[in-house]
């Protein structure tokens, strides 16, 4: 099993976070990754990337504005992703760790870094999204 971990602190309160981060319906609209997100039911959701590849991502627990854990599974891996959201002061510092198993040997040497780069990606997008919510709000 391959451990990934990134944290990092974002410019809004963790309830806000925490929104944005659960809304699995409004990641198109800023997660630059994905094509488009089907809703199975209140428990999970399909990721679809640009090129058409799909990740079943199924809710394992919620502890609202605290902890989001997800079992992740496609035709490459299988894992889970745990969320962890703590206010401080104005900030919000998130924790996201992945704990991925490859279906293929051959791709175990390259599954880390394509974890870290997956997740930088999303802070990336997550932190662009709540800064730009913000300007609108202010504006």
């Amino acid at each position: 099993m391959t451990v990934s971990n990134l944290k990092s602190v974002l410019p809004c309160d963790v309830h806000k976070a925490w929104s944005v981060v659960t809304t699995a319906s409004e990641y198109p609209r800023w997660r630059t990754d994905l094509s488009r997100v089907q809703i199975l039911g209140p428990e999970a959701f399909l990721e679809y990337t640009a090129d058409g590849y799909v990740t079943k991502f199924t809710i394992i627990r919620a502890k609202p504005g605290q902890l989001w854990e997800l079992e992740m599974d496609n035709t490459n891996l299988h894992g889970r992703w745990v969320g962890r959201f703590r206010q401080r002061g104005l900030a919000t510092v998130v924790d996201f760790t992945e704990y991925v198993s490859v279906k293929k040997v051959w791709m175990k040497p390259f599954v880390k870094g394509y974890l870290k780069k997956q997740q930088a990606q999303f802070i990336t997008d997550l932190r662009r999204a709540i800064c730009s919510e913000s300007k609108r709000i202010h504006s």
